[in-house]
Protein backbone atom coordinates (compact mmCIF):
# COMPACT_ATOMS: atom_id res chain seq x y z
CA UNK A 1 0.00 0.00 0.00
CA UNK A 2 0.94 3.66 -0.30
CA UNK A 3 1.01 4.23 3.25
CA UNK A 4 1.60 2.53 6.36
CA UNK A 5 -1.20 3.49 8.22
CA UNK A 6 -3.23 1.33 5.49
CA UNK A 7 -3.41 -2.41 5.58
CA UNK A 8 -5.73 -5.22 4.08
CA UNK A 9 -7.23 -7.84 6.81
CA UNK A 10 -10.00 -10.33 5.62
CA UNK A 11 -10.58 -8.54 1.91
CA UNK A 12 -11.29 -5.10 3.66
CA UNK A 13 -9.61 -2.17 4.08
CA UNK A 14 -8.55 -0.54 7.41
CA UNK A 15 -7.17 2.94 8.01
CA UNK A 16 -5.25 3.95 11.52
CA UNK A 17 -5.87 0.00 12.19
CA UNK A 18 -9.50 0.43 11.88
CA UNK A 19 -12.27 -1.19 9.68
CA UNK A 20 -13.13 1.42 6.82
CA UNK A 21 -16.70 -1.03 7.13
CA UNK A 22 -17.18 -0.43 9.99
CA UNK A 23 -16.51 3.06 10.09
CA UNK A 24 -18.96 3.55 7.36
CA UNK A 25 -21.58 1.93 8.87
CA UNK A 26 -20.91 4.22 12.25
CA UNK A 27 -20.78 7.46 10.04
CA UNK A 28 -22.50 6.82 7.22
CA UNK A 29 -21.06 8.04 3.80
CA UNK A 30 -19.41 10.27 1.86
CA UNK A 31 -17.34 10.88 5.46
CA UNK A 32 -13.71 12.54 5.27
CA UNK A 33 -11.34 9.97 8.15
CA UNK A 34 -8.26 11.43 9.12
CA UNK A 35 -5.49 10.01 11.42
CA UNK A 36 -4.68 11.92 14.40
CA UNK A 37 -1.22 9.74 15.08
CA UNK A 38 -0.03 10.22 11.30
CA UNK A 39 -0.63 13.62 11.37
CA UNK A 40 1.26 14.12 14.98
CA UNK A 41 4.51 11.76 13.46
CA UNK A 42 4.16 13.83 10.02
CA UNK A 43 4.65 17.10 12.01
CA UNK A 44 7.31 15.62 14.50
CA UNK A 45 9.40 14.40 11.66
CA UNK A 46 10.02 18.27 10.23
CA UNK A 47 10.25 19.36 14.21
CA UNK A 48 12.90 17.25 14.60
CA UNK A 49 14.69 17.23 11.42
CA UNK A 50 14.58 21.21 10.92
CA UNK A 51 16.04 21.73 14.71
CA UNK A 52 18.74 19.10 14.06
CA UNK A 53 20.00 20.64 10.69
CA UNK A 54 18.76 24.38 11.16
CA UNK A 55 19.14 24.64 14.89
CA UNK A 56 16.89 25.33 17.40
CA UNK A 57 15.71 28.62 16.27
CA UNK A 58 14.36 27.14 13.17
CA UNK A 59 10.66 26.94 12.59
CA UNK A 60 7.86 24.75 10.46
CA UNK A 61 4.95 26.51 9.86
CA UNK A 62 1.70 24.32 8.75
CA UNK A 63 0.44 25.64 5.74
CA UNK A 64 -3.08 25.35 6.73
CA UNK A 65 -5.11 25.80 3.45
CA UNK A 66 -4.06 22.67 2.70
CA UNK A 67 -6.61 21.10 5.72
CA UNK A 68 -7.84 24.26 8.06
CA UNK A 69 -10.41 23.32 10.99
CA UNK A 70 -10.09 24.58 14.75
CA UNK A 71 -8.98 20.73 15.88
CA UNK A 72 -5.93 20.56 13.12
CA UNK A 73 -4.76 23.72 14.54
CA UNK A 74 -4.74 22.07 18.18
CA UNK A 75 -2.98 19.49 16.74
CA UNK A 76 -0.24 20.79 15.12
CA UNK A 77 0.64 23.60 17.38
CA UNK A 78 0.70 20.44 20.20
CA UNK A 79 3.58 19.16 18.24
CA UNK A 80 6.05 22.23 18.50
CA UNK A 81 4.89 23.48 14.63
CA UNK A 82 3.89 27.32 13.91
CA UNK A 83 1.30 27.72 11.35
CA UNK A 84 0.21 30.38 8.14
CA UNK A 85 -3.06 31.55 7.22
CA UNK A 86 -4.14 32.89 4.04
CA UNK A 87 -7.60 34.48 4.77
CA UNK A 88 -9.33 35.97 7.93
CA UNK A 89 -11.59 32.64 7.90
CA UNK A 90 -8.10 30.50 8.50
CA UNK A 91 -6.71 33.60 10.81
CA UNK A 92 -10.28 33.07 13.03
CA UNK A 93 -10.10 29.29 12.95
CA UNK A 94 -6.74 29.62 14.58
CA UNK A 95 -7.60 32.45 17.38
CA UNK A 96 -10.70 30.06 18.21
CA UNK A 97 -8.76 26.81 18.67
CA UNK A 98 -6.37 28.86 21.05
CA UNK A 99 -3.20 28.81 18.89
CA UNK A 100 -0.78 31.72 19.51
CA UNK A 101 -0.98 33.94 16.95
CA UNK A 102 2.23 35.23 17.37
CA UNK A 103 3.24 31.66 15.76
CA UNK A 104 0.89 33.10 12.71
CA UNK A 105 2.14 34.13 9.46
CA UNK A 106 -0.21 35.73 7.20
CA UNK A 107 0.23 35.06 3.01
CA UNK A 108 -1.85 36.44 0.64
CA UNK A 109 -1.31 38.14 -2.33
CA UNK A 110 -4.40 40.39 -2.02
CA UNK A 111 -5.56 41.43 1.34
CA UNK A 112 -7.77 43.48 1.61
CA UNK A 113 -7.71 47.05 4.13
CA UNK A 114 -9.91 44.20 6.20
CA UNK A 115 -8.11 41.85 6.15
CA UNK A 116 -4.75 43.37 7.37
CA UNK A 117 -6.59 45.64 10.40
CA UNK A 118 -7.78 41.97 11.80
CA UNK A 119 -4.67 40.69 11.44
CA UNK A 120 -3.17 43.56 13.47
CA UNK A 121 -5.60 43.44 15.93
CA UNK A 122 -5.44 39.47 16.48
CA UNK A 123 -1.58 40.37 16.97
CA UNK A 124 -0.27 37.92 14.32
CA UNK A 125 3.01 37.46 14.21
CA UNK A 126 4.36 38.60 10.42
CA UNK A 127 2.82 39.25 7.53
CA UNK A 128 4.22 38.03 4.28
CA UNK A 129 3.97 41.00 1.87
CA UNK A 130 3.27 40.55 -1.60
CA UNK A 131 3.39 43.76 -3.25
CA UNK A 132 4.19 47.71 -2.55
CA UNK A 133 0.19 48.69 -2.24
CA UNK A 134 0.32 46.21 0.42
CA UNK A 135 3.52 47.37 2.12
CA UNK A 136 1.87 50.81 2.22
CA UNK A 137 -1.41 49.31 3.89
CA UNK A 138 -0.02 47.70 6.53
CA UNK A 139 2.27 50.82 7.06
CA UNK A 140 -0.51 52.88 7.52
CA UNK A 141 -2.62 50.98 9.84
CA UNK A 142 0.10 49.47 11.86
CA UNK A 143 1.10 53.30 12.62
CA UNK A 144 -2.97 54.21 13.12
CA UNK A 145 -2.93 51.31 16.00
CA UNK A 146 0.41 52.39 17.39
CA UNK A 147 2.46 49.45 16.64
CA UNK A 148 6.18 48.34 14.73
CA UNK A 149 4.75 45.62 12.45
CA UNK A 150 6.49 42.47 11.53
CA UNK A 151 6.76 41.72 7.80
CA UNK A 152 8.25 39.18 5.03
CA UNK A 153 8.55 40.03 1.58
CA UNK A 154 7.60 37.38 -0.51
CA UNK A 155 10.42 37.04 -3.62
CA UNK A 156 10.18 35.12 -6.76
CA UNK A 157 13.62 33.51 -7.30
CA UNK A 158 12.43 32.82 -11.20
CA UNK A 159 12.54 29.13 -10.60
CA UNK A 160 10.30 26.59 -12.98
CA UNK A 161 9.82 23.30 -11.02
CA UNK A 162 8.57 21.85 -14.34
CA UNK A 163 5.35 20.88 -12.14
CA UNK A 164 1.81 21.14 -12.80
CA UNK A 165 1.68 24.80 -14.16
CA UNK A 166 -1.20 25.72 -12.21
CA UNK A 167 1.06 24.79 -8.85
CA UNK A 168 3.78 26.65 -9.82
CA UNK A 169 4.59 29.43 -8.05
CA UNK A 170 8.55 30.65 -8.07
CA UNK A 171 8.73 31.73 -11.84
CA UNK A 172 9.24 35.65 -12.79
CA UNK A 173 5.81 35.74 -13.88
CA UNK A 174 4.02 34.45 -11.43
CA UNK A 175 0.67 36.47 -9.36
CA UNK A 176 2.65 35.91 -6.06
CA UNK A 177 5.42 38.16 -4.90
CA UNK A 178 8.44 40.61 -6.50
CA UNK A 179 10.35 39.34 -8.80
CA UNK A 180 14.25 39.67 -7.90
CA UNK A 181 15.92 39.15 -11.78
CA UNK A 182 13.55 42.31 -12.54
CA UNK A 183 15.23 44.74 -9.73
CA UNK A 184 11.35 44.83 -7.97
CA UNK A 185 12.72 43.07 -5.06
CA UNK A 186 15.51 45.56 -4.09
CA UNK A 187 13.91 48.62 -4.49
CA UNK A 188 10.69 47.30 -2.53
CA UNK A 189 13.11 46.30 0.61
CA UNK A 190 14.70 49.56 0.24
CA UNK A 191 11.42 51.75 0.59
CA UNK A 192 10.38 48.75 3.53
CA UNK A 193 13.58 49.80 5.12
CA UNK A 194 12.22 53.39 4.86
CA UNK A 195 9.31 53.50 6.48
CA UNK A 196 8.25 53.81 10.18
CA UNK A 197 5.98 51.32 10.82
CA UNK A 198 7.19 48.82 8.86
CA UNK A 199 9.79 45.49 10.70
CA UNK A 200 11.36 44.13 7.87
CA UNK A 201 12.88 40.51 9.18
CA UNK A 202 13.26 38.42 6.12
CA UNK A 203 12.12 37.04 3.09
CA UNK A 204 9.67 34.67 1.39
CA UNK A 205 9.64 31.73 -1.38
CA UNK A 206 7.46 29.22 -2.54
CA UNK A 207 8.63 27.55 -5.70
CA UNK A 208 5.83 24.64 -6.43
CA UNK A 209 4.19 21.76 -5.05
CA UNK A 210 4.20 18.11 -4.76
CA UNK A 211 8.39 18.40 -4.87
CA UNK A 212 10.32 14.51 -4.43
CA UNK A 213 13.98 15.77 -3.93
CA UNK A 214 15.97 18.55 -2.71
CA UNK A 215 17.37 20.05 -5.70
CA UNK A 216 14.68 22.85 -5.86
CA UNK A 217 14.83 23.85 -2.71
CA UNK A 218 19.07 24.13 -2.36
CA UNK A 219 18.42 25.73 -5.89
CA UNK A 220 16.21 28.31 -3.95
CA UNK A 221 18.07 28.79 -1.22
CA UNK A 222 21.10 29.96 -3.62
CA UNK A 223 19.30 32.61 -5.14
CA UNK A 224 17.89 33.73 -1.91
CA UNK A 225 21.13 34.12 -0.42
CA UNK A 226 22.68 35.93 -2.83
CA UNK A 227 19.71 38.00 -2.87
CA UNK A 228 20.02 38.66 1.13
CA UNK A 229 24.15 39.69 0.33
CA UNK A 230 23.12 41.62 -2.16
CA UNK A 231 20.86 43.59 0.00
CA UNK A 232 22.94 43.44 2.70
CA UNK A 233 26.08 44.95 0.24
CA UNK A 234 23.58 47.64 -0.81
CA UNK A 235 21.67 48.73 2.28
CA UNK A 236 23.49 47.06 5.13
CA UNK A 237 20.28 44.99 6.28
CA UNK A 238 20.87 41.38 6.55
CA UNK A 239 17.71 39.36 6.91
CA UNK A 240 17.05 37.29 10.03
CA UNK A 241 14.59 35.38 8.61
CA UNK A 242 14.94 33.11 5.01
CA UNK A 243 11.54 31.12 4.23
CA UNK A 244 11.97 28.71 1.89
CA UNK A 245 8.26 27.93 1.71
CA UNK A 246 6.92 24.53 1.02
CA UNK A 247 6.43 22.05 -1.78
CA UNK A 248 7.43 18.37 -0.41
CA UNK A 249 5.39 15.79 -2.36
CA UNK A 250 3.07 12.80 -1.41
CA UNK A 251 2.72 9.74 -2.62
CA UNK A 252 -0.62 9.36 -4.56
CA UNK A 253 -0.18 6.45 -6.39
CA UNK A 254 2.60 3.77 -6.78
CA UNK A 255 4.17 5.42 -9.46
CA UNK A 256 5.01 8.04 -6.62
CA UNK A 257 8.36 8.15 -5.47
CA UNK A 258 9.05 7.12 -1.69
CA UNK A 259 10.71 10.80 -0.07
CA UNK A 260 12.68 10.66 2.98
CA UNK A 261 12.01 14.26 4.22
CA UNK A 262 14.47 14.40 6.78
CA UNK A 263 17.29 13.48 4.37
CA UNK A 264 15.96 15.96 1.86
CA UNK A 265 16.24 18.75 4.98
CA UNK A 266 19.63 17.48 5.67
CA UNK A 267 20.95 18.17 2.37
CA UNK A 268 19.15 21.33 2.21
CA UNK A 269 20.81 22.62 5.69
CA UNK A 270 24.44 21.78 4.29
CA UNK A 271 23.99 23.89 1.26
CA UNK A 272 22.64 26.67 3.35
CA UNK A 273 25.54 26.68 6.12
CA UNK A 274 28.01 26.56 3.08
CA UNK A 275 26.63 29.12 1.07
CA UNK A 276 25.92 31.32 4.21
CA UNK A 277 29.91 31.07 4.86
CA UNK A 278 30.78 31.78 1.19
CA UNK A 279 28.63 34.84 1.08
CA UNK A 280 29.93 35.85 4.68
CA UNK A 281 26.17 35.88 5.96
CA UNK A 282 24.78 34.49 9.51
CA UNK A 283 22.55 31.83 8.90
CA UNK A 284 19.08 33.13 8.71
CA UNK A 285 16.16 31.74 10.83
CA UNK A 286 15.36 29.26 8.60
CA UNK A 287 11.14 28.65 7.67
CA UNK A 288 9.52 25.96 5.72
CA UNK A 289 6.13 25.24 5.17
CA UNK A 290 4.74 21.82 5.31
CA UNK A 291 1.46 21.80 4.48
CA UNK A 292 0.57 18.54 2.04
CA UNK A 293 3.39 16.30 3.73
CA UNK A 294 1.41 17.22 6.93
CA UNK A 295 -1.77 15.47 6.15
CA UNK A 296 -2.55 14.13 2.87
CA UNK A 297 -1.25 10.87 3.60
CA UNK A 298 -3.34 11.51 7.15
CA UNK A 299 -6.40 11.39 5.15
CA UNK A 300 -8.82 9.10 2.88
CA UNK A 301 -12.66 9.53 1.68
CA UNK A 302 -15.23 6.99 1.65
CA UNK A 303 -17.89 6.48 -0.53
CA UNK A 304 -21.39 4.24 -1.39
CA UNK A 305 -21.44 3.17 -4.83
CA UNK A 306 -24.28 4.54 -6.66
CA UNK A 307 -24.45 2.80 -9.77
CA UNK A 308 -22.70 1.28 -12.35
CA UNK A 309 -23.36 1.47 -16.41
CA UNK A 310 -21.74 -0.72 -18.50
CA UNK A 311 -21.52 1.60 -22.48
CA UNK A 312 -20.99 -1.18 -24.39
CA UNK A 313 -18.48 -1.10 -26.60
CA UNK A 314 -17.07 2.50 -25.32
CA UNK A 315 -16.72 2.67 -20.93
CA UNK A 316 -17.54 1.94 -18.21
CA UNK A 317 -18.83 4.40 -15.09
CA UNK A 318 -18.71 3.90 -11.26
CA UNK A 319 -20.76 6.55 -9.78
CA UNK A 320 -20.06 7.47 -5.46
CA UNK A 321 -22.62 9.32 -3.59
CA UNK A 322 -19.58 12.17 -3.55
CA UNK A 323 -17.87 13.94 -5.92
CA UNK A 324 -16.26 16.93 -7.22
CA UNK A 325 -18.33 19.17 -4.43
CA UNK A 326 -15.66 17.08 -1.98
CA UNK A 327 -12.75 16.53 -3.90
CA UNK A 328 -12.40 18.69 -7.04
CA UNK A 329 -8.83 18.29 -7.59
CA UNK A 330 -9.20 16.13 -10.90
CA UNK A 331 -11.33 18.38 -12.24
CA UNK A 332 -8.89 21.25 -11.55
CA UNK A 333 -5.33 19.21 -11.57
CA UNK A 334 -6.07 15.98 -12.96
CA UNK A 335 -4.89 14.57 -10.31
CA UNK A 336 -4.20 11.20 -9.36
CA UNK A 337 -5.47 9.15 -6.46
CA UNK A 338 -5.16 5.66 -5.94
CA UNK A 339 -8.71 4.18 -5.15
CA UNK A 340 -9.61 0.96 -3.57
CA UNK A 341 -12.75 -1.43 -3.44
CA UNK A 342 -12.57 -1.14 0.47
CA UNK A 343 -15.06 -4.12 1.05
CA UNK A 344 -13.21 -5.86 -2.25
CA UNK A 345 -10.28 -5.05 -1.07
CA UNK A 346 -7.91 -8.47 -2.31
CA UNK A 347 -10.67 -9.37 -5.52
CA UNK A 348 -9.35 -9.21 -8.66
CA UNK A 349 -9.56 -5.98 -10.16
CA UNK A 350 -10.78 -6.58 -13.97
CA UNK A 351 -13.37 -3.81 -14.82
CA UNK A 352 -11.69 -0.65 -16.34
CA UNK A 353 -13.94 2.38 -15.72
CA UNK A 354 -14.06 6.08 -14.47
CA UNK A 355 -15.05 6.65 -11.36
CA UNK A 356 -17.54 10.05 -11.37
CA UNK A 357 -19.37 11.69 -8.64
CA UNK A 358 -23.06 12.70 -8.43
CA UNK A 359 -22.80 16.43 -9.75
CA UNK A 360 -24.65 17.53 -12.77
CA UNK A 361 -21.24 17.90 -14.28
CA UNK A 362 -19.70 16.27 -16.85
CA UNK A 363 -16.11 16.99 -15.04
CA UNK A 364 -17.43 15.64 -12.10
CA UNK A 365 -14.50 12.58 -12.05
CA UNK A 366 -12.65 11.82 -9.20
CA UNK A 367 -10.81 9.05 -11.12
CA UNK A 368 -10.31 7.83 -14.78
CA UNK A 369 -8.91 5.11 -16.08
CA UNK A 370 -9.11 2.72 -13.44
CA UNK A 371 -9.87 -0.65 -12.76
CA UNK A 372 -12.03 -2.49 -9.75
CA UNK A 373 -13.10 -5.43 -9.18
CA UNK A 374 -15.65 -6.83 -11.83
CA UNK A 375 -18.18 -7.47 -9.17
CA UNK A 376 -18.69 -4.10 -8.09
CA UNK A 377 -22.51 -3.04 -7.40
CA UNK A 378 -24.81 -0.65 -6.04
CA UNK A 379 -23.84 0.06 -2.19
CA UNK A 380 -20.49 -1.12 -2.35
CA UNK A 381 -17.65 0.36 -0.52
CA UNK A 382 -15.30 2.74 -2.30
CA UNK A 383 -12.20 4.38 -0.67
CA UNK A 384 -10.41 7.36 -2.16
CA UNK A 385 -6.81 7.28 -0.61
CA UNK A 386 -4.50 10.26 0.10
CA UNK A 387 -7.20 13.01 0.48
CA UNK A 388 -6.18 14.50 3.67
CA UNK A 389 -4.91 17.70 2.21
CA UNK A 390 -7.15 19.99 -0.21
CA UNK A 391 -10.30 18.05 -0.45
CA UNK A 392 -12.18 19.02 2.79
CA UNK A 393 -10.77 22.79 2.46
CA UNK A 394 -11.73 23.03 -1.08
CA UNK A 395 -15.18 21.26 -0.45
CA UNK A 396 -17.67 23.42 -2.12
CA UNK A 397 -21.24 23.55 -2.17
CA UNK A 398 -21.54 23.29 -5.53
CA UNK A 399 -25.55 21.67 -6.53
CA UNK A 400 -26.32 22.68 -2.92
CA UNK A 401 -24.77 19.55 -1.70
CA UNK A 402 -23.93 19.48 1.67
CA UNK A 403 -20.17 19.28 2.89
CA UNK A 404 -18.80 16.07 4.01
CA UNK A 405 -17.88 15.48 7.88
CA UNK A 406 -14.42 14.73 8.91
CA UNK A 407 -14.02 11.95 11.38
CA UNK A 408 -10.61 11.69 13.65
CA UNK A 409 -9.36 8.47 14.53
CA UNK A 410 -7.09 8.27 16.98
CA UNK A 411 -5.93 4.73 18.20
CA UNK A 412 -8.93 2.61 18.85
CA UNK A 413 -10.72 5.86 19.39
CA UNK A 414 -12.76 8.32 16.99
CA UNK A 415 -14.18 11.26 16.77
CA UNK A 416 -15.70 14.04 15.53
CA UNK A 417 -13.42 16.58 14.01
CA UNK A 418 -16.04 18.41 12.02
CA UNK A 419 -19.69 18.07 11.68
CA UNK A 420 -20.96 17.73 8.32
CA UNK A 421 -23.80 20.31 6.76
CA UNK A 422 -27.13 19.18 7.00
CA UNK A 423 -30.06 20.23 4.24
CA UNK A 424 -30.85 23.20 6.94
CA UNK A 425 -26.97 24.42 6.85
CA UNK A 426 -27.26 24.56 2.77
CA UNK A 427 -30.29 27.20 3.45
CA UNK A 428 -29.33 28.55 6.50
CA UNK A 429 -27.76 32.02 5.31
CA UNK A 430 -30.80 32.95 2.66
CA UNK A 431 -32.92 35.92 3.18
Amino acid sequence: MIANNLKIIDNVLYFGGRSTIELAEKYGTPVYIMDEPTIRENCRRYVRAMKKYFGESSKPFFASKACSFKRMYSIVESEGMCADVVSCGELYTAKAAGFNMKNICFHSNSKNDFDICFAIDCGVGCFACDNEEELEAINHFAGEKGIKQDIIFRVTPGIDTHTYEAVNTGKVDSKFGFPIETGAAMCITKKALSLPNINLVGFHCHVGSQLFESSVFVRSAEIMLVFIAEVKKETGFEAAVLDLGGGYGVRYTENDPVIDIEDNIRQVAEYVKSKCTELNLNQPEIHLEPGRSIVADAGITLYRVGNVKQIEGYKNYVSIDGGMTDNPRFALYESEYTVVAADKANDKCDFPCDLVGRCCESGDIIQPRIMLPGSIKRGDLIAVLTTGAYNYSMASNYNRIPKLPVIMLNGAEDYVAVKGETLEDIIRNDM
